[in-house]
């Protein structure tokens, strides 16, 4: 579902489309339906990368890094050919050059070759596909865990126009569209919608991009009166671990701006040792995402980035932006450094 689904992400992301629907058939098929050009199914000069009958039928096709802004990357992937191979049947219909071709694969065996069943007055890659109950104990698909995992999509990558249409009730079907303009402050705020009060209103997000690490990173964060935490942290669009080093960085950069403001206060003496991520990320929400060129993964599922250099760049970038914000805002900074203190104090 997701190997389908993040092809035509990337088609977005790549600036070759606008929009991606994803709909759930009364049936029990899955229909992912992306505009743009359309793919066609032969390779040929024009095309950036393998032709839809190539893609829907090998493995491993064309370079495996798709870049910093893909949804997909760095990950085990076999992109649509996963669903031709787990399908009791799958169509692709491409709608290209005025014309409408579809073709039809049975248990991953094509059916007949790609065919022209008509004009097309639009363009476009439509994959639909039923799961196959022989290897699947259920075929149904969760709708809230999809609708969960686009909308972390429209969050990271700002302007992506992703929905989902779930028909497989008639009497109780459901449509939401994903897209968001504010990026990671979007993020925040609806992690944020039934926490606590804020600490400060002001939700803190800044953008950098840095060469050394071959990427750009995007973080917002703020305090609420709470003792909750809210960490969520991804590396080209794709969740990750606490033992990441983009998150490892953030909170060394928290640590190290909070700690310096501190002391310039004297809120903290010569004798009192610096304040450590632990106690500052008490209350905290706070969405770290970073793109990388060539981003490295480890651990038995591949979900803790690896890159060391993002540590540090992630690190400074936090330290100076938080540290400059503290200083510009001087009213607001003592409303947080006050809850921190505090905290540090009654533990």
């Amino acid at each position: 579902m997701f190997d389908v689904s993040n092809q035509a992400v990337n088609e977005v992301l790549a600036g070759r489309a606008t929009r991606v629907a994803i709909t759930l058939t009364p049936d029990g098929g899955v229909r992912v339906a992306v505009d743009g050009p359309g793919v066609p199914f032969e390779d040929n000069a024009d095309l950036d990368g393998p032709g839809l009958r190539a893609q829907l039928t090998q493995t491993y096709v064309g370079p495996r890094t798709l870049g910093r802004d893909a949804a997909l990357v760095g990950w085990l992937h076999v992109g649509l050919f996963v669903a031709t191979a787990l399908s009791s049947r799958l169509t692709a219909e491409v709608r290209h050059g005025g014309v409408r071709k579809v073709q039809e694969y049975v248990r991953s065996v094509a059916v007949a070759p790609p065919a022209e069943v008509g004009p097309a007055d639009d363009s476009g890659t439509v994959i639909t596909f039923w799961p196959d109950a022989d290897i699947f104990e259920t075929t149904q698909v969760s709708s809230d865990t999809l609708v969960e995992r686009f909308r972390e999509l429209a969050f990271l990558n700002r302007g992506l126009d992703i929905s989902l249409s779930d028909e497989r009730r008639p009497a109780q079907s459901r449509s939401v569209q994903c897209r968001f303009l504010g990026g990671a402050r979007d993020f925040v705020a609806f992690l944020d919608q039934h926490a606590g009060t804020p600490v400060d209103p002001e939700t803190i997000s800044f953008e950098r991009q840095d060469e050394r690490m071959a990427g750009t990173m995007e973080v917002a964060f703020r305090w609420r009166n709470t003792q909750e935490e809210r960490f969520r942290t991804f590396a080209n669009s794709h969740p990750t671990l606490a033992v990441s080093t983009h998150d490892l960085g953030f909170r060394d950069g928290l640590a190290a701006a909070v700690s310096a403001y501190a002391r310039e206060q004297r809120r903290l003496t010569a004798s009192d040792p610096d304040l450590q991520a632990g106690q500052i990320v008490k209350g905290l929400t706070a969405v770290v995402s970073v793109k990388l060129d060539h981003p490295e993964f480890e651990g038995a599922t591949r979900g803790a980035l690896a890159n060391t250099a993002v540590q540090a760049c992630v690190e400074e970038a936090t330290r100076e932006h938080l540290g400059h914000w503290l200083r510009e805002h001087p009213k607001r900074a003592e409303a947080v450094l006050g809850r921190i203190l505090h905290d540090v104090r009654r533990d």
